[in-house]
């Protein structure tokens, strides 16, 4: 007679294969299913009797009136927890019946400080019940079928023994007794010889084989156990068992590395001991020895030698470290060399120049001089208290310490970091960045910095992982410990156990073994497993980056920032200029579309030549489609330019933080009326960005006359979740996977495809390997992303069937946080592989 196992809680149900924990991957305890949980409470899989429950209150095991017995396990290392985050509603001998409530957790405190939250649900009694049938790889609800047993023929044991029992007391040395781990451990070590073996502790006794028994004998570390033994092989195997017993089994590392109290993971806070949480600035994993990178501190003297003399020394060193800027640039391309670009505008800046030769003839130094310039433009930017624009106060920083290190001839000491090291500092400069990529280091891992700093755009586009603003904590790091650098759940494991290293070093290797049949799949046509079509794009800034995405097989642009062409210079681009430049990126894209961002000036990224009033929150005045409004002479000239390429029509046009459906009339009417002057009859795409609330409650009247509607997920998530992503403060919060981001994704896609237009995302959700799933279940058909993710987004897309991507979305939407929504992409993940 079989018997129907249901699901103990609601989650996404999956194979023991895809747990990261060998105890249960290989069985060691019996067969079952895994599930990722998706709700707080575990309730009964069959009407029964709860024989075991842990004092930690994360595992359970119930013995059904037919005899068979299932443990059910909350999460990876919970033991460790002791009890925090778990609340039991029964009690061992409890009698209780399907669906009743056993154990309830704090679904976010317990993913954050467990290993994981997929939760096994094990037959522990296997030699007398098999599993006929098992949900796998679905969604599933509580007290939905999960597995149906039948019972097996008992195997008659061979003895050769006269009966007699050898027994010996052993003290535990396991940190929390004998949980689920151990007694895995020590069924397997059992079951390799054909004694008997029971455990007893006190008045209770529970046979080695069975993990349920194990459990209920309720023990702890240091209570003194009594092995027995009896068989032919009898002594060996209690020589075995106790030996095994006499170790900690490993329990000790993991409760060395294990904290006691769930605490939200947070930039700069210690998640368990030996990790610290950070801000992915660059996404990636990387393992090697810290390396720390101590900034050299420059002297000046503060009166100089003279005027002449003076200003003639700060002349030569500028022109010297001029020259090496100019020939980085030249040398690299990108965001390499759009930084770079940037760094020649600060040096050649004539207030800088004038504020340092102001200071020379007033009797100082050329050092104390050009110190001094430079920090009068940092105070200015302080002031305007716009936590972007201080982000670049680190650009005058660098160019500050170039001069005065060609002036006084101090190194500026970032040359000996060793090939394939992590980068640990309190910040870095990006000149220093772009020294130290020669050397090939694994990762950067800094105290200070923002997401969105030249540094952090630099590492993205070199694809090197990267956390900034770890905090103080970072300061314990020794020179050379070993690190494992998680730049996608966003923590820096400082001396991992073996364990740790061991399942780390499979990540990376599966990680690069999926890039490398992306990269040879990479110029396919994409598409779901079962045929959807799913456009793969590229966002790009330059020709550079144009060519770099073709390389890796985008079927074309979904992004093109023009506004690199407006900033860092002290007037606009001509149309000439502008022309030249989208022109060069179709021509590198080979004919493909080409979406370009009109003019997103405003906010973080200012133009000197466009003045706009101080404001006390620039995220929310005047930036992207409002100040080209305002300025209708550059909205023109950079329309006309647009129109120009050809062929016409390979370039679309996309209208930037949208709130209204007026702006996007304004614009449609304003190209109608420039193809007209121009005898273009082509028609031209008009798009809009969704970038704010505004536009995703209304992307079903922006659709009525939109050709296209794109999400642009980094502003979204700043203005849904109401924290600026800029601020070190909350930028650990800012996290596009909130429900309330998707829930808004889902609705724009929603409202849109009701009137017949595509969504894409072009925002930095499109380069999250973990969202690509959840973004086709919502209905995104487009995905621009990062140049160096393209071959990859292929790859993900193409292992991907457009019902399970439409499920897992559905999921996604009912979880009550990131974190949650992250642990479920894993799992979904990990069903993949």
């Amino acid at each position: 007679m079989s018997l129907i196992i249901t699901s103990p809680l609601r989650g996404w149900a999956t194979t023991l294969d895809s747990v990261p924990d060998p105890v249960f991957a290989k069985r060691m305890m019996g067969d079952g299913v895994a599930i990722q949980p998706l709700d707080d409470t575990i309730v009964a899989p069959f009407d029964g009797e709860v024989v075991t429950l842990h004092d930690a209150g994360h595992a359970i095991s119930l013995r059904s009136a037919e005899g068979a017995e299932i443990l059910i396990h909350v999460g990876l290392d919970t033991v460790m927890l002791k009890g925090e985050g778990f609340t039991p509603l029964v009690a061992i001998g409890d009698t209780v019946s399907r669906g009743d409530p056993l154990i309830r957790f704090d679904l976010d405190a317990v993913a954050l400080a467990a290993t994981s939250l997929i939760t096994p649900v094990i037959v522990t009694n296997a030699e007398t019940f098999a599993i006929s049938r098992r949900t796998v790889d679905c969604a599933i609800g509580a007290c939905e079928a999960l597995m149906t047993l039948v019972p097996v023929q008992a195997e008659t044991r061979r003895r050769s023994d006269d009966g007699t029992v050898v027994e010996q007391a052993v003290t535990l040395s396991l940190p929390h007794g004998i949980h689920a781990r151990p007694a895995a451990r020590i069924g397997e070590t059992a079951r390799a010889f054909e004694a008997e073996v029971h455990l007893l502790n006190g008045d209770k006794r529970g046979d080695a084989r069975s993990t349920v028994a194990l459990l209920a004998l309720g023990t702890g570390f240091g209570d003194e156990v009594v092995v027995q033994a009896r068989g032919g092989d009898a002594e060996a195997a209690l020589a075995a068992i106790v030996a095994l017993l006499a170790t900690d089994m490993g329990e000790g590392a993991l409760a060395a590395t294990s904290i006691t109290t769930p605490v939200p993971a947070s930039a700069g806070q210690v998640l368990r001991a030996g990790q610290i949480g950070g801000v992915i600035a660059s996404p990636g994993l990387a393992m090697g020895p810290a390396a720390r990178l101590q900034q050299a501190e420059i002297a000046v003297a503060r009166d100089g030698s003279g005027p002449a003399g003076e200003r003639a020394a700060l002349l030569a060193a500028r022109g010297d470290v001029r020259g090496q800027i100019a020939k980085r640039a030249d040398s690299a391309d990108g965001s390499v060399a759009a930084v770079m670009h940037a760094h020649l505008a600060l040096i050649d800046d004539p207030e800088l120049l004038a504020g340092a030769e102001k200071r020379i003839a007033e009797g100082r130094s050329a050092g104390f001089a050009w110190r001094g310039a430079i920090h009068d433009q940092v105070d200015a930017i302080r002031a305007t208290g716009n936590t972007h624009l201080i982000e670049r106060i680190d650009d005058l920083i660098d160019i500050e310490r170039q001069l005065l290190s060609t002036l006084t001839n101090t190194p500026l000491g970032s040359s000996a970091i060793p090939a394939g090291a992590i980068v640990v500092a309190e910040d870095l400069l990006p000149s220093q960045l772009v020294t130290l990529a020669a050397a090939k280091p694994a990762g950067i891992c800094l105290a200070r910095g923002g997401p969105t700093s030249h540094v952090a755009i630099l590492c993205a586009g070199m694809g090197l992982p990267a956390l900034v603003a770890v905090g103080d904590a970072l300061d314990a790091v020794a020179d050379g410990a070993p690190l494992l650098l998680d730049a996608e759940m966003g923590h820096l494991t400082v001396a991992p156990s073996p364990a740790d290293s061991e399942a780390f070093t499979a990540r990376l290797a599966k990680r690069d073994a999926r890039r490398e049949a992306a990269r040879a799949a990479a110029r396919d046509a994409c598409q779901t497993g079962d045929g959807t079509r799913i456009e793969i794009f590229a966002n790009i800034g330059t020709v550079e980056d144009a060519l770099l995405a073709a390389a890796q097989g985008a079927e074309g642009s979904g992004l093109v920032r023009s506004e690199f062409l407006f900033l860092d210079r002290e007037t606009a681009p001509s149309e000439d200029e502008q022309q030249a430049a989208y022109q060069g990126i179709a021509n590198a894209l080979l004919g493909k579309p080409v979406i370009i961002r009109l003019l997103d000036i405003g906010g973080d990224k200012p133009a000197a030549y466009i003045p706009i009033a101080q404001e006390e929150n620039p995220a929310l005045g005047q930036r992207g489609i409002r100040v080209a409004l305002a300025r209708p002479d550059l909205l023109e000239t950079q329309l006309r330019a647009i129109l120009r390429v050809e062929p016409v029509g390979q370039c679309k046009i996309m209208i930037p933080m949208v709130a209204s459906i007026d702006e996007l009339r304004q614009v449609r009417a304003l190209v109608d009326r420039l193809r007209g002057e121009m005898g273009i009859a082509t028609p031209i795409e008009v798009g809009v960005m969704v970038e704010t609330p505004a536009a995703a409650m209304t992307a079903d009247l922006l659709a009525a006359e939109a050709d296209f509607l794109s999400i642009g997920t980094n502003d979204l998530t700043q203005y849904v979740l109401a924290m600026d992503r800029g601020n070190p403060a909350v930028a650990a919060g800012v996290d596009a996977m909130h429900p309330a981001v998707l829930r808004m994704i889902g609705e724009t896609c929603r409202l849109a495809t009701a009137r017949g237009r595509w969504v894409g995302v072009c925002g930095g959700l499109a380069s999250d390997p973990a969202a690509l799933p959840i973004l086709i279940g919502l209905g995104v058909t487009e995905l621009s992303a990062v140049p160096g993710f393209v071959a990859e987004a292929k790859q993900i897309v193409r292992g991907l069937t457009l019902i399970e991507a439409r499920a897992h979305a559905e999921l996604a939407l009912q979880c009550k946080s990131a974190a949650e929504i992250r642990a479920l992409a894993r799992a979904f993940e990990e069903t993949r592989r």
